[in-house]
């Protein structure tokens, strides 16, 4: 995902300079390394990095917000999570946001954190144990045993609030949790949805502009047949920073980098310019993708043009360190944080299977769950149990919880593995209308379109209900 699908969910608007995000103190907790087994590890703990701002906080009265902190640095999320801190004060809110276990400066074992049985410790189970034992904690230390926890998070991040009211109803007396795919995980639940919706972004963004997308591609296909000479053409046109080997990987990966800008525009399709981790992004990047496409004077040249929305314009293109294949199709991203991400893929987080070229405008490029045991084997030595996460989150059998706001923007890709329907009157469904992944999260914007400022409103209505709830004697 995000970050993939929550990985590169949080985007920080470029208008918003570092003096308008609210401080914060950075905090280290000593953390259990393994919360389910007292024999494997003892007592031995580690560092998990969280974050503390009490400038609004009623002292010992006022709500605690919690963010659940996701697939990367923390410190990312804060600063662009800026509903949290927009209605902090009306609240009298205390906010904390939590560092997810191997991720950022959250490592368990340090350097070590990914090798051999290291990496076992990274399960969805360990990192909920992780925020429920902080707040707890954390709630004793600050003399406010009582005040409610409200949980927020985006994407991965929201599935796992979510998943804590699921799970820690005492701990936590609501969630937001904005667009997060918790019914993806359901083993009988359809994956093929990403890339049709992606492809469903860029139709509504014009007719015309799909067209040449495809046109792109077949060109490409086209290229790449003719061997050697067509490959250092495809080379040339799309400024590669070394000449594509004669080989079909080579090309899957060339393939898999443009597909990959592709769904990180539609992601991320807000509707002012957006700066995230040195990747810049104009307003309503999708709608600056098909003026590129459009105005193109060669389909395969149109198609670099539009990936460099995205990547950017460097002098050339290296794809292999833009781009890493890995579990997840949608991308994991590069670095540390990619790894975790992979292997989280691998294990409890079945993500989408690839493209088809049919019911979406990229190349066939499948991943199968059989695809998927294979490359977790031979990466990990780890292969996922399909069914467990149907039982140890529930599936789509959420009729039992209360207290949860699942939000989904009608342009997010990720919206097909969403709760698009009210279960009941305090698990519901609100749909941002003009509203990419999890735009309702981000701080308010002068160019907000109607439909988030309409989702915020409701949200806020909700959660004062919670807070007032939970604070009744």
């Amino acid at each position: 995902m995000a970050t993939t699908f929550a990985l590169l969910s949080c985007i920080l608007c470029v208008s918003v300079t570092l003096a308008d995000v609210p401080p914060y103190e950075e905090k280290y907790f000593n953390q259990t390394i393994d919360h389910f087994n007292f024999k494997s590890y003892g007592n031995q703990t580690y560092l998990q990095r969280y974050l503390v701002q009490d400038k609004w906080w009623s002292v010992g009265k006022g709500p605690i917000f919690f963010y659940t902190g996701n697939e990367g640095d923390i410190t990312d999320f804060w600063a662009a999570t800026g509903f949290v801190h927009d209605i902090a004060p009306q609240f009298g809110a205390l906010v904390i946001f939590a560092e997810h276990r191997y991720y950022g400066k959250s490592l368990p074992f340090g350097d070590k954190s990914f090798e051999g049985t290291n990496v076992g410790l990274l399960t969805v189970e360990q990192a909920l144990a992780d925020y429920a034992v902080l707040l707890t904690t954390l709630k004793a230390e600050l003399s406010a045993p009582n005040v409610p926890v409200i949980a927020f998070g985006g994407s991965y991040g929201g599935m796992l609030s979510a998943y804590m009211r699921f799970k820690y109803p005492n701990v936590i007396a609501g969630a937001l949790a904005a667009s997060a795919p918790i019914f993806m995980l359901d083993p009988d639940f359809d994956r093929s949805f990403f890339f049709s919706l992606v492809t469903k972004d860029f139709f509504q963004a014009g007719v015309d502009c799909l067209g040449k997308v495809e046109e792109g591609f077949s060109a490409m296909d086209q290229l790449a047949k003719q061997g050697p000479a067509g490959l250092q053409k495809l080379s040339e046109l799309l400024q590669l920073c070394s000449p594509l080997a004669n080989n079909g990987s080579a090309y899957q990966q060339l393939q898999g980098w443009v597909r990959n800008a592709f769904t990180f525009l539609a992601m991320l399709d807000y509707p002012y310019p957006t700066d995230f981790l040195g990747t810049k992004l104009p307003a309503q990047p999708v709608k600056a993708a098909c003026r590129v496409l459009m105005n193109a004077t060669n389909p395969v040249v149109g198609l670099a043009e539009a990936s460099a929305v995205y990547y950017g314009s460097p002098k050339c293109n290296n794809i292999t360190a833009q781009f890493i294949e890995c579990a997840d199709p949608t991308g994991c991203g590069l670095g540390p944080n990619a790894w975790a991400w992979d292997y989280q893929a691998c294990t409890e987080i079945t993500l989408p299977s690839g493209s088809n070229g049919k019911t979406d405008m990229f190349p066939d490029l499948p991943f199968t769950q059989a695809m998927r045991r294979d490359y977790c084997l031979k990466r990990w030595g780890v292969a996922p149990r399909l069914q467990w996460p149907s039982v140890q989150f529930w599936g789509r059998r959420i009729h039992e919880t209360s207290n949860i706001i699942f939000s989904n923007g009608d342009l997010d890709p990720w919206r097909g593995g969403g709760v698009l329907s009210s279960v009941s009157d305090s698990v519901v469904a609100i749909l941002v209308k003009g509203g990419a992944h999890h735009l309702d999260l981000r701080g308010s914007n002068k160019l907000d379109p109607p439909g988030v400022i309409e989702a915020r409103e409701k949200e806020r209505f909700h959660i004062r209900l919670w807070v007032n709830s939970a604070m009744t004697p």
